[in-house]
């Protein structure tokens, strides 16, 4: 088999209008089927697609034979039944981000997907991009010293009560939405975990999600990561990286559109802070998406480990989980 035959169970925007789309343009993949809860509905999108086969349940799709793999890009706190469903299936799956609405919720997935012999990953699609490949690498080759800090911001807003990223009982809040990427960044660029976490909640008094989230995490050896998310700030995002001689800035680090170039800014050098010498290093434009689908996809028809390993993702929410503790 040289091709990956993907399903994607639900009609989600995220899945309609970025994701789905990236996915039929990926070499070694194929979007055979779409599920909805509603039959129309999931003809209508397959229509829009142009996918061959459409299904009215959930279930149906998992049935299938041509199915291999799917993905889920349900609300967050239905990750965990139908990634469990999907392995019992027999499906490989590549789920939304947060993997689950807890730790616990998210080890409960990855034993089901390991027991199944399927593999199981988490959508952080920036990971893969272009310019965050080079930027690991020039932070690993030690081209602003040693690492000491990363900080971010990622906002936008939405204030829809009917949204899902607005109702606590399918997970949302900023720090699920959004937030998460830049937990999932600083723990990638400090290869470690928190050793202490420090963090601010601000709550929407009726809806009862965080709407912007403050923290402060501590790593071994002394690096920290402070980052901001809010779904009630304009609409923004950045990243900067800080080594003992110099720094990385990202633009646009965890969403960058497909059709914009990639830049990232090293600085090192110079008259620091007024004149530091900054060199721009720019990428040619790619879908993120379709990278994130083709590694995938490659994973499983090598049988090769997945780029990142879903024991990240478990961490991951384990400082989520810590934060909102908090």
């Amino acid at each position: 088999m040289s091709t990956l035959r993907w399903g994607i169970l639900s009609t989600a925007n995220i899945g309609m209008d970025t994701v789905t789309p990236a996915t039929q343009q990926a070499e070694n993949c194929e979007v055979v089927a779409i599920a909805s809860r509603n039959a129309d509905r999931a003809g209508a999108a397959a229509r829009q697609l142009g996918i061959a086969t459409s299904y009215g349940t959930y279930e149906e799709l998992l049935n299938a034979d041509d199915v291999d793999a799917v993905y889920i890009p349900l609300p967050n706190d239905m990750h965990a039944e139908w990634t469990v469903r999907a392995a019992a299936a027999g499906k490989h799956v590549l789920c939304e981000k947060p993997l689950g609405m807890t730790a616990g919720e998210a080890r409960l997935m990855a034993d089901a997907c390991e027991k199944a012999g399927v593999k199981l990953a988490e959508a952080f699609m920036y990971r893969h991009h272009p310019m965050w490949v080079e930027a690991v690498r020039l932070i690993r080759a030690g081209a602003i010293g040693e690492l000491q800090a990363v900080q971010s911001w990622f906002s936008f807003f939405n204030d829809d009560p009917e949204n899902i990223r607005n109702r606590r009982e399918n997970g949302g809040g900023a720090l699920m939405d959004i937030g998460c990427y830049s937990i999932n960044l600083s723990r990638m660029l400090f290869q470690a975990e928190p050793i202490r976490i420090e963090a601010a909640v601000h709550r929407d008094e009726k809806m009862g999600i965080d709407t912007m989230t403050s923290a402060i995490l501590e790593f071994p050896g002394g690096g920290q990561a402070g980052f901001t998310c809010s779904i009630r700030a304009e609409e923004y995002q950045r990243a900067q990286i800080f080594g003992s001689n110099g720094h990385i800035e990202v633009a646009v680090p965890f969403n960058n559109p497909s059709d914009h170039p990639g830049r990232i800014f090293l600085s090192r050098g110079g008259d620091p802070p007024a004149a530091p010498d900054t060199e721009t290093v720019t990428f040619d434009p790619v879908d993120q998406y379709t990278i994130q689908a083709e590694l995938f996809a490659r994973a499983v028809l090598e049988d090769t480990p997945l780029p990142v390993p879903i024991d990240d993702a478990i961490a991951n929410m384990t400082v989520i989980d810590s934060i909102l503790a908090s």
